[in-house]
């Protein structure tokens, strides 16, 4: 018996090589004609009628063996349409079989690729991963980012259905919500601030030679950080894909405000790259002490200028194995220029306390270095590393001329209340993140996902300086004006913060079908973050003596003859610190369970289970002896989401969770932070709103690139957080949670159409496309004075008993026409013309019979050109902000009953000027 099994295996062996030797090969490449014919990864070649598939590597290889015979191979990736091709296959032979996969016609049907990574960069690729995905989803990839001529992230989010962005301060409002309602993450991992004002870090500074792609999740899932209302925006780094290859991209360019001004100002000290700091003096308490002048510096670079270098490669280690690496280096220069009235303290009889018309001169930088390395270790487990430097700054150099009631200044009534102000603002920001995430198929059931970040920001305001000046007693010539602290001061302000974050999720798929996919899955995962503040500002105020000082108008720029040691003397000057420091820990555990009930209908529960701390002690001018405000909280979060697919083009879409906003550091710590016109303070009385939160849409997708979507949504906010006035004659803002419910409901449509695409010769196109969004919203909260005053240490007196909730716009609209015509596999032209609108937007709530202060609806319009003029040279123009339309921000006296004759009163109004940007770009 044993004789009989041994020459059993051995001619079972020789069979099997026997059957192996007479075998034949198909290999081949398949290249992306989208992309120029660079090679295609994660592509999937099946043999028709047989189980037998293969993905392509990320060279886009493939090679699978097979009997002799006649076959037919379908090659098919996501978003493109799929090609047959018939091959014969010989014992013993290799045939080379290279193909070239295009968008073409397609369809969207569901494909089934086995280990396909989709290429998100894509339009149609990331239509189609949405199309496909029970989930909500919307994502910009870097393809439509080119074709509407973005250049930073905050931009590109905006042209995603039911975004805005606010042009003053760079937030990002998501259906009406702003910056305390959403979620900032790189590659999944949250991203520190750069500004003590703001929740999440500024888009804008992001520069979009670093994105593959952004995603912008408006419902809520447990894998998710749950301080969220509005959305979570994940930039996802670029990876390397293709051919080796370096970038050099130079752009020049220029604001047409800029160009109508004979001189641009800027206030001495930081350098034109955004990297000098300037220290505190030894000896800070005297003005002359300072390396830095007083007065304003002419600045001759009044063009904008742009540089981009940028490289990739892959290593291979064996067959199996890889390093793909992507390093890009960029930076950019910016120059602004505006004029307009800048008001404050506005009563409820229309009389302005302080009225001044403001000149800006601006100049922004931003440095970006960034490195990934995807590490493929095999065919089931990849690491990739993100490593990423950021340096940004702005400077501000602004003139304030006009009144203000506490003036002192000599002469008749007028004058007396006349002056100037002159102030020099610099802000730096560096941000330093690392990155590792990674991906473990131990089989067809098992997956683990996980991720660690750290992540280092210091944002500071490295001596701000500012004079103000009125009349001296001969009402002729100029004097110091001394009344307070921020009259004449230099200041400095520091912001660290420290985060270390990690996900870790497992996967376990179960109920396999006759398809060999599953029906359910489930998902079970840790979630935490843990972030460090630490905040410092010193201000040295200076009081000069003015019955010993004046000067003619034209010295106010010559201070420095009047700050020295000659004329100090009986002058004096003072010291103010404040600081704050806190931290946010929050440690979670999720379940997400994913099952198909039918063919047709699938569903997510998840659960997240959290526990929040946030803590912050503080010293102020208000509360020198220091104080602390502490929150600890566990939170049970529920989400469901499911999606009924109609037919094989439409998807009905529905989503329920439970959320919280968090107040943010600056708005609990009772500092002051005074602006020339507006000051504001925190309140440590400040506690998290809750949400609840529904969507229900419906998606149809024509074929590859096209889609027509309506999503309704509403929230419900219990304890919403809005800024409002303090009961002050100086009309303060501060926060407060202002109500017991605010409610939102809203509609979003979106449409992504083909006009008509022309088939040439050689698979050349000619192409017209269109695509909007639009979204109505409607918000309501009531408003409740004993409310605020039993909560806090202020009291309210609201003029109304119900508004909007601060920052959101009734409509938003996004539209864009895009035409595409190649003359040649290397060459082409492209032309966008992009269309934006927000209306208006409740900025602060009023009080005491003060009406709302509002921001105008605002249209901007802009154009794009691109052209390939070899496969290596391209180049581009972009004229932005064509229409350049007015901001305005208004107080609506005129709405408050008995009020209504004064009518709107403008609080700021500026016109931003038109940019142009001419680009050269060289592949090597």
């Amino acid at each position: 018996m044993k004789f009989n099994l041994r020459f059993l295996f051995i001619a079972l062996f020789i069979c099997t090589i026997s059957i192996a030797q007479n075998k034949g090969t198909i290999s081949g490449v398949l290249t992306d004609k989208e992309m120029n014919n660079e090679v295609l990864p994660f592509a999937n070649v099946l043999v028709k009628g047989t189980n037998i598939s293969v993905n392509t590597d990320v060279d886009g290889k493939y090679s699978l063996s097979v009997n002799p015979g006649n076959y037919t191979l379908i090659f098919s990736f996501l978003g493109y349409e799929s090609v047959e091709t018939p091959v014969a296959v010989k014992a013993n032979e290799t045939v080379v079989i290279n193909q070239t996969l295009s968008s073409g016609s397609y369809t969207l049907k569901d494909v089934v690729v086995k280990s396909a990574t989709v290429n998100k960069q894509k339009e149609s690729a990331l239509l189609l991963d949405q199309k496909n995905a029970v989930s909500f989803k919307a994502a910009i990839g870097a393809e439509e980012i080119a074709r509407k001529g973005v250049n930073d992230v905050a931009n590109a989010v905006a042209k995603v259905s039911g975004v805005s962005k606010q042009d003053d301060s760079g937030n990002v409002f998501v259906r009406g919500l702003g910056d305390r309602y959403n979620v900032t993450t790189l590659n999944g991992l949250p991203l520190p601030s750069n500004n003590p004002a703001n929740k999440n870090i500024l888009l804008e500074i992001f520069s979009t030679n670093i994105v593959d792609n952004i995603g912008i999740s408006k419902t809520f899932e447990a894998q998710n950080y749950a301080d969220f209302g509005g959305a979570n925006i994940d930039i996802s780094a670029k990876k390397f894909s293709g051919s080796p290859f370096i970038t050099f991209s130079i752009g020049t360019g220029a604001n047409t405000n800029v160009l109508g001004q004979d001189h641009f100002y800027l206030q001495d000290g930081p350098s034109y790259t955004g990297f000098k700091k300037v220290g505190i003096p030894d000896a800070p308490l005297l003005p002359y002490s300072y390396t830095t002048s007083w007065d304003r510096q002419e600045n001759k670079n009044v063009l904008n200028a742009f540089y981009t270098l940028s490289g990739g490669k892959k290593f291979n280690i064996n067959d199996e194995s890889s390093i793909g690496t992507f390093v890009t280096g960029s930076f950019s220069a910016k120059n602004k220029y505006t004029e307009g009235y800048s008001r404050g303290g506005i009563t409820s009889d229309g009389d302005i306390f302080s009225d001044f018309v403001r000149t800006a001169y601006k100049h922004n930088t931003t440095t970006t270095v960034m490195g990934t390395a995807d590490y493929k270790i095999n065919n089931k487990n990849s690491i990739f590393f993100t490593s990423l430097f950021l340096n940004s700054s702005d400077q501000d150099y602004s003139e304030y001329e006009g009144t203000n009631q506490n003036f002192d200044g000599g002469g008749d009534a007028t004058q007396q209340i006349t002056g100037f102000i002159k102030r020099g603002t610099f802000e730096r920001t560096q941000l330093i993140v690392n990155q590792l995430t990674g991906k473990n198929k131990f089989n067809d059931q098992w997956n683990l996902n996980w991720g660690v970040g750290y992540s280092i920001s210091n944002s500071a305001i490295p001596d701000r300086m500012q004079n103000s000046f009125v009349y001296a007693p001969n009402a002729i010539d100029y004097t110091f004006f001394t009344n307070s602290n921020i009259n004449n001061h230099r200041f400095f302000q520091d912001l660290k913060e420290n985060e270390i974050a990690a996900n870790v999720a497992l996967t376990y798929n179960f109920k396999k079908g006759s398809d060999d996919t599953y029906k359910g899955k489930v998902t079970v995962g840790y979630s935490g973050k843990f972030k460090d503040v630490d905040y410092d500002m010193e201000q040295y105020s200076f009081f000069p003596d003015r019955s010993t000082i004046s000067f003619p108008k034209e010295d106010i720029h010559h201070v420095d003859n009047y700050l020295d040691p000659a004329h100090w003397g009986s002058s004096y000057s003072n010291r103010i610190h404040q600081e704050y420091n806190g931290n946010l820990d929050i440690n979670a555990a999720f379940l997400n369970v994913q099952y198909s009930l039918t063919e047709r209908l699938s569903v997510i529960l998840g659960a997240r289970l959290e526990q929040l701390t946030q803590n912050v002690y503080y010293i102020t001018t208000t509360v020198p002896g220091g104080d602390s405000s502490n929150d600890s909280k566990f939170n049970i979060l529920p989400s469901l989401i499911s999606k009924y697919t109609l037919t094989d083009k439409q998807n009905l879409k529905f989503s329920a969770s439970k959320t919280y906003t968090l107040p943010q550091f600056k708005e609990k710590v009772p500092i002051i932070y005074e602006d020339v016109a507006q000051a504001y303070e925190g309140n440590p009385n400040l506690y998290a709103s809750t949400n609840y939160n529904f969507d229900l849409g419906w998606e149809f997708f024509p074929k590859a690139g096209e889609l027509i979507s309506v999503t309704a949504f509403g929230k419900i906010i219990q304890n919403p957080i809005n800024e409002m006035f303090l009961n002050s004659s100086s009309n303060d803002i501060s926060y407060a949670n202002t109500g017991d419910k605010g409610t939102v409901a809203g509609v979003e449509v979106e449409f992504r159409k083909d006009i008509f695409e022309i088939e040439k010769n050689d698979n050349l196109k000619t192409k017209l496309s269109f695509d909007a969004n639009g979204s109505y919203l409607y918000t309501n909260q009531d408003l409740s004075n004993d409310k605020v005053n039993n909560e806090n240490d202020f009291g309210a007196n609201f003029t109304f008993t119900e508004s909007k909730l601060t920052g959101a716009s009734n409509f938003l609209a996004n539209a864009n026409i895009s035409f595409l015509n190649q003359f040649t596999e290397s060459k082409d032209i492209s032309a966008t013309v992009s269309y934006s609108y927000f209306s208006d937007k409740l900025a602060v709530i009023g009080t005491s019979r003060v009406g709302n202060m509002v921001d105008k609806a605002v249209n901007k319009l802009d154009f794009i050109l691109n052209t390939s003029l070899t496969k290596s040279l391209k180049l581009g123009l972009i004229y932005n902000n064509i229409l350049n339309p007015t901001f305005e921000r208004v107080q609506e006296q005129g709405k408050v009953p008995g009020k209504e004759a004064i009518g709107d009163i403008i609080v700021t109004s500026y016109k931003a000027g038109s940019d142009l940007r001419l680009t050269l770009n060289y592949t090597f």
